[in-house]
């Protein structure tokens, strides 16, 4: 099955998806968002990683930043922080470039290492694109994480892989219904950005229709 581009969802979505399905709707479906300290210093980061003037060549690596990827396949399109071509005989021919190089996706995270895979799984997402894009095998990639100021590889296992297709057809099916799943209130959503917009603890116990229903009924 191949999507048409106007229905292609945020490779981004993935972390949302996975840390919380109503947060990623509230984000993708009804186009909320809200800033705390975490996403403003998560931005600064990633301004810094997505400046694409910023390529250069190490040895035997090139490097690119801010680089579009997409994959029809999958229906998801973004950006990767960084693209490294490492020199490789295995690897795929570049434009005015000598010799062959394999593609290692880099991406940046304000934080530590997560105990989920939620950034695992927005990385393989960006290498499943990239071989979709060029024709290779990307076997691993990275997660830069600025806390702890270094990176931590990732290997692009099978069941990782399954993992991004399966969490990307619920993505699509809850975007093709338009469906907003109700709030699961856990110790995590203290840290939630959107928590004054969803409203963990009331709509815990009730609807978001009653609520919304009993408001406009408030209105003089």
């Amino acid at each position: 099955m191949a999507y048409n581009e106007e229905d292609f969802l945020q490779i981004s979505g993935l972390q949302h998806f996975k840390f919380c399905r109503r947060q990623w709707a509230l984000i993708q479906i009804e186009q909320l968002w809200s800033e705390n300290s975490r996403t403003v210093e998560g931005k600064i980061l990633h301004e810094r990683a997505h400046d694409a003037s910023q390529r250069e060549r190490r040895g035997e690596r090139l490097i690119t930043r801010d680089m579009r990827v997409f994959s029809s396949s999958l229906g998801i399109s973004g950006a990767c922080d960084v693209v490294e071509f490492h020199e490789d005989e295995k690897g795929i021919f570049l434009p005015g470039q000598k010799g062959r190089y394999r593609p290692y996706p880099v991406e940046y995270k304000r934080g530590s290492p997560r105990a989920d895979t939620a950034n695992d799984l927005q990385l393989c997402a960006q290498a499943m694109c990239l071989e979709e894009m060029l024709c290779c095998e990307i076997p691993e990639g990275a997660l830069y994480y600025g806390e702890i100021r270094r990176r931590e590889v990732v290997s692009f296992t099978p069941e990782l892989r399954e993992e991004v297709r399966g969490m990307l057809r619920e993505m699509h099916e809850l975007y093709r219904r338009g469906h907003t799943p109700k709030v699961r209130p856990t110790k995590s959503c203290n840290a939630c950005s959107l928590k004054e917009l969803c409203l963990p603890k009331l709509m815990g116990r009730r609807t978001v229709q009653s609520y919304l229903k009993e408001r406009m009924e408030e209105r003089p």
